[in-house]
Formats: structure tokens, sequence, C-alpha cells
């Protein structure tokens, strides 16, 4: 227990610090009043939060800036909004992640190390989003694209939002496919994986996903911190109580047995380091949305927003420490890529855990494929005159067809999440936010090296990180 409450204390602390260290200022750009009449942009993270919020703001021309003084949110409104942004079931990976260079205890300590390290990156990278907003007068993250870098490469944007989102969507029918399949077993029902997943796709799925206004699926994304916490309580419970160790109570009933070896903290020099690392590139995205955050914000300064990305993306790193430590200390080596998969069909607490899971994606995963929908129509260039619900409802089956066949055949929630971490979660954390920024300096500082060497680092572990998880 005193391990636990260390943790959670030294993430508070790296909020802090990291509240200090991003009150900087960004130079000004001029505002082009050239742009496009309108989009919908929307941010998604595969290891994220299931609630994906669309952002449906003016683009270009006066009505396109950010209004004076911000919106009407409260610093804990945006702090507890953002944290339902980034945290999600997703998350339930990160041990495997562990797994990926060590499996012994102690490589819990540079795995938490590696986990803040990623969330301070990840906290500075959104920041920089908002500064390149603010100093733009835009109000969405395209908006921001098209007046730094150009309109001519705003497909990269598309085509980043469609592959992102629907990563997401794959994972989540991946995590469906498994929790109703062993939420069947708890009641004595037998069913494969993928009878489960087409249940659940045809019956429920496709016709959320068919839905034309999605507004009544937002408590879904309270749904979705609360089974969070649930599970993370429980797995604490369960490691401290030692139902899944020696002689545990569930310990013959878990469908893996805890593995441990000698591949300590020492073990973390590896490359392999890096599939985690790439995991984690995912993990604290929510980057898309860094300019509503913004524009939403009461007296929104930078000082103000840089409370509100402390606090939240230092919650995010502590719940995250938190999960991958009883995950990985329960099971080790044996660490499944969805850490649900080894807990014991009988185990009610887990079964509970599921439910609150199952429940968070199904709610959330039309808001999901709703982003991948129309990112897919933008990268094609549909006017949205010709959006008609002929189109809507074939482009829905198609994706979505697609998306359970991959789903059906892959069974590595772990593979999924780290190759795309190492190729779009890299580039939306590392890449395109330093790419901005670096756009709107007009004279090299101290920071815009160290914004460079953000860049490299997310092309660098972009590379590796997808030869490795594919390795």
């Amino acid at each position: 227990m005193k391990a636990w409450i260390l943790v959670i204390f030294i993430c508070l602390q790296l909020s802090g610090t990291l509240s200090n260290a991003l009150l900087t200022s960004t130079h000004t750009v001029m505002h082009s009043s050239t742009l496009v009449a309108k989009t919908s942009i929307h941010s998604s993270s595969r290891l994220g939060n299931s609630l994906t919020d669309a952002v449906d703001l003016p683009r270009g021309g006066g009505n396109s800036q950010q209004p004076q003084g911000g919106g009407t949110a409260t610093i804990p409104n945006e702090v507890f909004n953002l944290v339902k942004s980034i945290v999600g079931a997703g998350v339930l990976s990160l041990p495997a992640g562990v797994v990926a260079f060590g499996n012994a205890p102690s490589a819990m300590i540079p795995a938490v190390v590696l986990i803040a390290v990623m969330g301070v990156i990840s906290a500075y990278t959104f920041a920089l989003i908002g500064r390149v907003s603010k100093s733009t007068h835009t109000m969405s993250y395209a908006d921001a694209w098209d007046v730094t870098v150009g309109k001519s490469t705003s497909w990269i944007i598309a085509f980043s939002c469609f592959i992102d989102c629907w990563f997401g969507n794959l994972s989540y029918s991946m995590i469906l496919a498994d929790t109703i399949k062993n939420l069947l077993a708890s009641m004595g029902i037998a069913a494969t994986r993928t009878q489960s997943l087409l249940g659940v796709t045809g019956t429920v799925l496709l016709p959320l996903c068919l839905m034309k206004n999605l507004s009544s699926l937002a408590p879904f994304s309270l749904v979705g911190i609360i089974g969070m916490l649930y599970t993370t309580l429980v797995m604490g419970f369960r490691y401290f109580s030692g139902a899944y160790a020696p002689g545990g109570k569930f310990l013959a009933t878990a469908m893996t047995a805890p593995t441990f070896g000698n591949a300590g903290a020492a073990a973390a020099m590896s490359a392999k380091t890096l599939i985690l690392t790439s995991m984690l590139s995912n993990a604290y995205i929510a980057h898309f949305n860094a300019p509503k955050y913004l524009a939403e914000l009461k007296n929104n300064t930078m000082g103000r927003f840089t409370q509100v990305i402390a606090w939240s993306f230092g919650s995010s790193v502590a719940l995250y420490s938190i999960i991958t430590t009883f995950g990985f200390l329960t099971f080790g080596a044996s660490s499944n890529g969805l850490i649900l998969n080894n807990y014991s069909t009988q185990d009610l607490l887990m079964s509970l855990s599921r439910f609150a899971v199952g429940l968070s994606v199904t709610g959330s995963y039309p808001l999901l494929f709703d982003g991948a929908r129309d990112g897919f129509l933008d990268l094609f260039k549909v006017p949205k005159e010709k959006r008609n619900d002929s189109l809507f409802n074939k482009v829905t089956i198609g994706i979505l067809a697609v998306t359970t066949l991959v789903a059906a055949k892959l069974t590595d929630l772990g593979l999924v999440a780290s190759v795309g971490g190492a190729t779009f979660g890299t580039a939306l954390v590392f890449i395109y936010p330093t790419i901005m920024f670096l756009k709107c300096q007009r004279k090299s500082t101290k920071e815009t090296s160290f914004a460079k060497i953000i860049a490299f680092l997310g092309v660098v572990m972009g590379v590796l990180g997808t030869k490795l998880a594919l390795g």
C-alpha cells in the first residue's frame, strides 16, 4: 500500500512541476482570412478515453477567432472533461507493454518512470497546440495546421484522424470480443470470441453507429471513468489480498497463471522498451481537441490553461501507473494484451469490472466511429452536400464490416496498441504539434531546439517502435 501512495505522490509532484514548466509564451503569426467554411475534427485515443468529443467549430473569417476571455468552463470542469478524454479501456493493455522488456517486479520502476516522462511530453505538446491556436486566433486543430503549415497538406490531418479513430474502433471491437466471451463464460454460457463479436456488432454496434444524433450517448463518458476507477480499485484489492498469488483463492481458475523471471529494472536498457513507449504514445492523445479546451476555458490565459493541462495529465499519469503496476505485479510475464483476460471468470468483482468496461466501450464506440467515418469522407474530399443518408449508411456498414473482420482475426490488443502508437500515435503527439509550433517561430530560441528534439525522437521512436512491434 505504501508503494501505491508513493506513486500517487510522485505523479502529483510531476503535475506541479509541469504547471511551472509550461508557462511560456509563443510568438504570434498573422491570422489567415482564406480558410474554408467549416469542418469537423474528432479526437481519439486508442489507449485513451472511450468518449470522443466532436469538435465542430467555425473555420475562417472573423467567426473562427477565439472569443475574448474564452468560454464559461472552470478549471475543475476542464480537468474532469480532459481526464475523461484521455483515460479509457485501452490502458488495460499497458501491463503487456512492460512484459515486452521485463518479467521481474523491479521492471515496474523504469516502466513508471517512462509512463511519467511520456505523460509530461504529451502534456507539453498538448500545450503547444493550445499556444499555436491562441497565436493564430484559430479554434480547431485543422485551422491551426492550415494557417501554420498550409492547406495543401490538410489531407495529412484528415488521414491521421481517420486512421487514429479506426485503430481505436479496432481496439474496442477486440475488447468487446474478449469481454463478452468472458462475461458469458461467467454465466455458464459457452461462446467463441468471434461469435461474441458478431453478436454485439450486429445487434448493438451497427444500430448505434447508424444513429444520426449521438448526444444521448454522452453519459457513457462518465460510465467509462467510473468503470476505470472501479477496475483500478478491484485490481489493487486482488493484488494486495494475494487472490492470484500461490495458494490464492482464484489462482486455480485464473485464465493465465502468474509468471515471473529475472529480467528486472536493468532490462529497460533493451530496445524492446520502445514497445511500451509506442503504446504510451497513444495513451495520452487528446490533442485534436486542445483548441476546443482552450476556447471553452473561462478567462483562458495560458497560465490557467496550463493548470488544466498539468492536473489532467498528472492525474492520468497517476492512474496509468497504478493500473499498470497492479496488473503486472499480479501476473508478471503472463500479463495479457487485455489484462482483464488474466482474471478468473469466477471472480465476481472482476466480472463486474468487465461489465463496466464493456458498457463503456459499447456506448462510446459510435462516438469514436463518427470520427473515423468523417475522417474517411474528408480524406476523399466528399463535399458536405453529398453526404446524404444513403452514402452515410454505406460507409458505416463498410467501415464497420472491415473493422469487425480484422478484430475477429487479431487477438493481441497490445500488438494493435503498440503498432498504432508507433505510427500515428508518435505523429500526433511528437511530430504534428512541434511542426506547427516551429512554423510559428520568427526566430530560434532554446525552446525551438527542444521542439526539434521532440520531433526527431518521434520519428526515431516511430520507425524503431513499429519494427520491434511487428518483429
